[in-house]
């Protein structure tokens, strides 16, 4: 009995470590419900990112209809000026876009259509690492800095609301099979 209790309890410990060095990706729908569109009067994409929190792995989806609008990557001075000419990557123009967040830092998203942009269509956010603490959307600086380590994907179905994918489900259900072979 006193051998099982201590392999129950190692494998407890283990179980404990993955939770704590697992991180959730997360798929967050930019700007929820009114997703990728010229913002109504009293809505920000900077007050809907600063209630999110952005970690490398996390799926950033702009849902937009196609030839309305489109994402682009730029750079902080970029965004700051809405200038259009010097994406960084492919710009994407089929909705709804998905785009993998791959490093940390500042990322820049600006829709291209006319003055969509000067009309504050555009998404400012800051990622945390995987593991770290949490984070909100960033000041644009008048210091240019790129956001490399984004990368699009194909368009994907219409997702209604965020969802995330964690490590925990996955330990419930392996903590459970050994509480019940052990007993």
């Amino acid at each position: 009995m006193d051998s099982r209790m201590g392999s129950l309890l190692g494998c407890l410990f283990i179980v404990a470590a993955l939770l704590q060095g697992g991180a959730a990706q997360v798929t967050h729908v930019v700007g929820g419900n009114v997703g990728w569109t010229i913002p109504a009067s009293g809505f920000s994409y900077d007050t809907w990112a600063a209630n999110q929190t952005f970690r490398a792995g996390d799926t950033l989806i702009f849902n937009f209809q196609t030839g309305a609008h489109d994402v682009a990557v730029v750079s902080a001075a970029d965004y700051t000026a809405c200038t259009k000419g010097n994406p960084i990557g492919t710009i994407l123009n089929t909705g709804p876009a998905s785009i993998k967040i791959n490093t940390t830092g500042n990322h820049y998203y600006i829709c291209t259509f006319g003055q969509h942009c000067e009309a504050k269509q555009k998404l400012a956010i800051t990622v945390g690492s995987s593991t770290g603490s949490p984070t909100s959307a960033p000041t644009p600086s008048t210091t240019p800095t790129t956001t490399g380590g984004t990368s699009p994907t194909s368009p994907s179905s219409s997702p209604s609301s965020a969802s995330s994918v964690t490590v925990g489900a996955f330990s419930i259900l392996l903590l459970s099979t050994v509480i019940a072979f052990f007993y």
